[in-house]
């Protein structure tokens, strides 16, 4: 499946943007209501380290579930590279960070887990994608806005700066 098959188009989007983005999630988040935050790398990497900072939160764990193989392919059930233990998760309540809500797979595999394990889960992305999502009814907790389209983050390689020691150019 081409990345451009199924969405409205390609959105490149500036650290100012992701800026704005994470404002707007902050503004929707009571940093008292969660015990640690639970990254979901790689996509959601920055976006809780956004969090964390603004929020003074330092308990941080990271996630890294596989779904994606190549742009636009996914795998049928997660593949759970790295995940926290059930005594870091037991009983706390987790704020699950991600970048995107796309066909939510990732994020309700996270959720469940965490929830497996006795944490109190809930989820905030900088996009979701209600058109994409294979879970209705179902959403994240918190989002910052709304897209259907291919959204590519500052830190994406297809932004240009892979090529180290060279300037950065518009993939």
């Amino acid at each position: 499946m081409s990345e451009a098959q199924g969405y409205s188009g390609k959105q490149y989007l500036s650290w100012q943007d992701i800026t704005n983005l994470v404002s707007r999630l902050l503004g929707q988040l009571n940093p008292n209501d969660f015990d640690c935050i639970l990254a979901v790398t790689r996509g959601g990497m920055i976006p809780a380290c956004l969090v964390s900072e603004a929020t003074d939160q330092r308990n941080i764990l990271t996630a890294a579930v596989m779904f994606y193989t190549d742009v636009g392919e996914t795998i049928k059930d997660p593949v759970f590279l790295q995940f926290p233990s059930d005594s870091l998760l037991y009983g706390k309540r987790i704020l699950i960070v991600d970048d995107v809500w796309d066909s939510g797979k990732t994020a309700v595999a996270v959720r469940e887990r965490v929830r497996l394990a006795g944490g109190h889960p809930q989820v905030a992305v900088l996009h979701y994608k209600p058109q994409k999502s294979q879970f209705p009814g179902d959403a994240p907790d918190y989002y910052a806005a709304e897209t259907d389209a291919w959204i590519v983050y500052p830190w994406d390689p297809a932004q240009g700066w892979t090529a180290l020691g060279q300037g950065v150019s518009q993939a």
